[in-house]
């Protein structure tokens, strides 16, 4: 009975929804976190009555039936969280479509709206890092403070300098590195706040050629999910999730009054 693989089909997608949503809600409190939705499309449909028959009025008719649904896509939304104020030296958030640059353990390049940022000794040096000991990009590379660092000033165009040794001159080091993409939905995410691009996103347009927004030194951009809008999603998701399931248990009752009456 075509019902019961549609409905099956229903609850399999929903429940991909609701899993979905549960993720967005637990990272409510994430730094730089952007929610996800899933797409759905509707699957083959079978002809019932071909297209060559005409009705009284001479227009072609034709009837099929759907087979159910499936997932098309996970959609991870970029628009800005807000931007709130930490006055961490080493807290930053871009305001704009940027990303932070990173080096991870293996060499590799990331990109992050977390903003959380270290420093780390590393050979008697001090490194701008993130949460997880990755180095933060700037445009000369990983980001070397040096020694005796006091202070880190960084302004609105991403330039960092430090004071040292209870100077109250300020010493320019480089400036952060952060990036655009043409499309951010095609960034892969790979979890610990990264993404790494794909040739979907694109490759990676630096502040050194584009204005990718303002740095704001002292603030983290929070997550972008609103509870709100997303327990909404979830109870819609729920009672399709419940209907889905009434048409199998109907579909289910069908098939046991048409098995009896072949007795």
């Amino acid at each position: 009975m075509r019902a019961l693989n549609a409905a099956a089909s229903g609850m399999k997608g929903l429940q991909l929804k609701i899993d979905t949503i549960a993720n967005n809600l637990a990272n409510v409190n994430t730094t730089g976190f952007k929610k996800q939705r899933v797409e759905f499309k509707d699957l083959l449909y079978e002809n019932i009555l071909q297209e060559q028959k005409v009705d009284t009025d001479g227009r072609p008719v034709i009837v099929q039936i759907g087979q159910g649904v499936m997932t098309s896509a996970t959609t991870r939304s970029f628009v800005p969280g807000t931007l709130q104020n930490t006055n961490g030296d080493t807290d930053v958030a871009i305001n704009g479509d940027g990303f932070f640059e990173i080096v991870d353990e293996k060499g590799k390049t990331r990109f992050t709206k977390d903003g959380s940022f270290k420093i780390s000794l590393i050979d008697g040096n001090s490194y701008l890092v993130t949460n997880e000991g990755y180095k933060v990009q700037g445009l000369d590379g990983d980001i070397n403070l040096g020694t005796d660092v006091d202070k880190i000033i960084i302004d609105k165009s991403g330039k960092i300098s430090v004071k040292r040794n209870g100077s109250d001159n300020e010493e320019e080091v480089t400036t952060l590195k952060t990036d655009k993409f043409f499309n951010p939905s095609g960034l892969e995410s790979i979890g610990s706040n990264l993404y790494a691009s794909t040739a979907v996103s694109g490759n990676p347009i630096s502040n050194e050629t584009e204005d990718t927004g303002e740095v704001w030194q002292g603030f983290l951009e929070t997550s972008n999910v609103q509870v709100v809008d997303e327990m909404i999603n979830m109870i819609t998701a729920q009672r399709a999730y419940e209907i889905n399931s009434k048409t199998i248990q109907t579909a289910d009752k069908m098939l046991e009054l048409a098995n009896n009456l072949r007795r």
